[in-house]
């Protein structure tokens, strides 16, 4: 009978961490239905974004209340986090505080987890007054609709009990009490429950035990439908991010290809695709620009697994600012909405997509949205964890233009200038300088 609990505990923890890596590989595999992208360049620059940003806090800082906010609860609650290793020992042998052993340094470092948890309790406080009360205009565009509203509170809902549940725990345990040794601030909580008997301390201290590592443990698998997803993929998403400058553009290896077809004088013009007549022969090129989310490359998919819906892209897009309907942010939440809706087609289809009618063009983000960029960059520059929305953009209108023809007028004109005159305007070379006798 004294085993039962550990056993108990050994179940809920192989189910949790087993769901969990569950969630994980459906999450690889709906990365990896994008196309492949060559991002070995630069490592040791990589290794630096990512220490910089994703460790460093680096580009959230840049609003300085935010960025310290975040901050307080990141270092926070990844450092308080360490006592599950503690928690999970403890579970699996049915000891108590095994690291107690190590002497003043334990005291030292549970003083700083009590003093970090209420630093992470206040912070996530006032996240939440600035999200619900105030109000803060970024987290009330159109696109965050009532799941992303509730996501975001539901997290923060979390961390609070989580924090809770931690110096409650600490606070009720009279053994580590009567150490003296760590409870800066359990043990004015203490105070609280002096009126009980020990036996009840010690049932109020296994309850909150309990319910902080369960906790522990949902959080861990909600990840997965939450945007808080950036917790795990913000490392690599800094890693494999944009090195090169942000105007600079990606030649388009489809147009490379079909422009290197042309000019071979051994590949015949009117032959018919190697794969209609099963022949051997040059491949005609895959389709240019991106329709759904299976034409993007695999970064861009994780760039949308990675978006934090914090809007701060769409704070600083001047389409947006303009009244524009264009959101980067929403064109992030679009793209990972459609890939899961591709995912659960897979999974439903026992491992095989099956053609739903459905696409991320016009079914998702609208050609409204793709014409309102103005390419700029804004979004790109200011998002925390190096997400590039404009890459998707710059695909989806790539298709719209070589595979639908279906420019605005005033680029189809540019184009046709750009053609016949070799600039954007409608003038012959002959008379480009008429304008001085003007």
């Amino acid at each position: 009978m004294q085993y039962i609990p550990n056993v108990l505990f050994a179940v809920i923890l192989i189910a949790g961490i087993g769901f969990f890596v569950k969630n994980v590989k459906k999450l690889a595999r709906n990365i990896k239905l994008g196309r492949n992208v060559d991002v070995s360049d630069n490592k040791s620059q990589r290794w630096k974004n990512m220490a910089m940003i994703a460790l460093g806090q680096s580009k959230m800082v840049r609003r300085p209340v935010a960025g310290v906010l975040h901050a307080i609860v990141y270092i926070g609650f990844i450092i308080i986090n360490i006592e599950v290793l503690e928690i999970i020992i403890d579970g699996l042998l049915g000891t108590h505080r095994i690291f107690a052993s190590i002497g003043s340094l334990y005291g030292i470092l549970i003083g700083a987890f009590e003093i970090l948890a209420v630093l992470v309790f206040v912070s996530v406080i006032l996240f939440w007054i600035r999200r619900n009360i105030i109000k803060m205009k970024r987290f009330w565009k159109s696109e965050m609709t009532s799941w992303p509203k509730n996501d975001a509170n539901y997290i923060l809902y979390f961390e609070m009990v989580l924090m809770t549940l931690f110096l409650i725990m600490n606070a009720t345990d009279v053994h580590f009490q009567a150490m003296n040794s760590g409870n800066v601030i359990s043990q004015v909580i203490a105070t609280w429950f002096s009126g009980l008997s020990e036996g009840t301390l010690h049932i109020i201290e296994r309850g909150a035990w309990w319910v902080h590592i369960v906790g522990i443990l949902i959080f861990l698998n909600y990840l997965y439908y939450s945007k808080h997803l950036h917790i795990l993929l913000a490392f690599p998403n800094t890693y494999y991010g944009k090195v090169k400058p942000k105007g600079q553009l990606d030649n388009l290896e489809a147009v490379t290809n079909e422009v290197k077809m042309m000019m071979d004088p051994n590949v015949d013009p009117f032959a018919a695709p190697a794969e209609d007549t099963g022949t051997e022969g040059e491949e005609m090129p895959a389709k240019f620009g991106a329709s759904d989310v299976q034409d993007l490359n695999w970064l861009q998919l994780l760039n949308a697994y990675t978006c934090t819906e914090c809007g701060r892209c769409t704070s600083e897009c001047p389409a947006n600012q303009t009244g524009k309907k264009l959101s980067p942010r929403k064109i992030m939440m679009d793209t990972r909405d459609r890939l899961e809706e591709v995912g659960k087609n897979i999974d439903a289809n026992k491992g095989a997509f099956k053609e739903d009618g459905k696409q991320l063009l016009d079914d998702y983000i609208t050609k409204e949205e793709l014409w309102a960029c103005t390419s700029c960059n804004a979004c790109t520059e200011a998002c925390p964890v190096s997400i590039d929305p404009l890459s998707i953009i710059l695909d989806m209108r790539r298709y719209l233009v070589m595979e639908q023809s279906a420019a605005p007028v005033e680029l189809n004109n540019m184009m046709t200038n750009i053609e016949n005159n070799g600039a954007p305007w409608p003038y012959n070379q002959m008379d480009r300088l008429n304008w001085k006798d003007e």
